[in-house]
């Protein structure tokens, strides 16, 4: 089985697009989807109606999802992303917004080998930002490779019976991480529409449970188009020019 692993796409339709087309030639069965559909970006209605057209195998929300869809309040936002959320909200069509609503909340197990969440398996929404965040989301998972998103961050964290590390110490995309069946795993497969890891290049992923393995991408796409759109909305600037620096 090859899963393709998708998050993040944050309504960036240029990103969400080149991403599809990246992944087409590599030949997959299935789709996992880690949550955040909206926010950010300029055409939440466009990615869900592609969404829902792609009926992926696998689908849970995140936390933009959450409060875009009216589920939540966004007063744990900042500034920028409340202006960017409440824009989405009016946006969205009242049928995209009941679709986002009814999405289910992590962690959602996918098979004998892998899990996905949006934050962590213990929490939706926490973040991994360290070692030790990691090392709570693997000792909370249920399977071997725990895939999640939220950070923006494309990264692999491995645990052994003696050594905790980064299977992502490389720099070089893609990148294959071999899945050690006497090891467990946590990858976040990156942001596809707002990268903030430095490479502004969208981020995805896709999981070979035959071979044994998870290969990382990155793709390039039209950022300008993408920026033009931000504007064009008359959503903040710093959500255009962030695109741009992977931050």
């Amino acid at each position: 089985m090859r899963y393709l692993v998708i998050s993040d796409i944050h309504a960036n339709l240029e990103a969400f697009e080149a991403v599809m087309a990246a992944a087409q030639p590599l030949k997959y069965d299935k789709v996992l989807l880690l949550g955040d559909l909206v926010g950010y970006g300029a055409d939440p209605n466009a990615i869900c109606d592609l969404v829902r057209q792609m009926k992926p195998d696998a689908l849970i929300r995140g936390n933009h999802d959450k409060v875009g869809s009216g589920v939540e309040s966004p007063e744990g936002f900042n500034a920028v992303a409340r202006n960017a959320i409440k824009w989405t909200c009016d946006t969205l069509t009242r049928d995209n917004r009941e679709w986002l609503a009814a999405l289910p909340a992590g962690p959602l197990i996918v098979d004998d080998l892998i899990e996905i969440c949006h934050g962590t398996p213990f929490d939706e929404d926490a973040y991994v930002f360290d070692d030790l965040d990691a090392l709570r989301a693997m000792h909370a998972a249920r399977r071997p490779l725990c895939l999640f998103g939220h950070t923006h961050v494309q990264v692999g964290h491995y645990l052994s019976r003696d050594q905790f590390g980064l299977a992502t110490a490389d720099d070089e995309r893609p990148l294959t991480i071999t899945l050690d069946d006497a090891n467990r795993y946590l990858v976040n497969p990156g942001s596809v529409g707002q990268p903030r890891d430095g490479d502004p290049r969208a981020g995805f992923g896709m999981v070979d449970t035959a071979r044994r393995d998870m290969t990382i991408y990155r793709v390039e796409y039209p950022i300008p188009k993408a920026q033009a759109r931000i504007l064009e909305e008359g959503l903040p600037e710093v959500l255009a020019q962030r695109l741009a620096l992977g931050r």
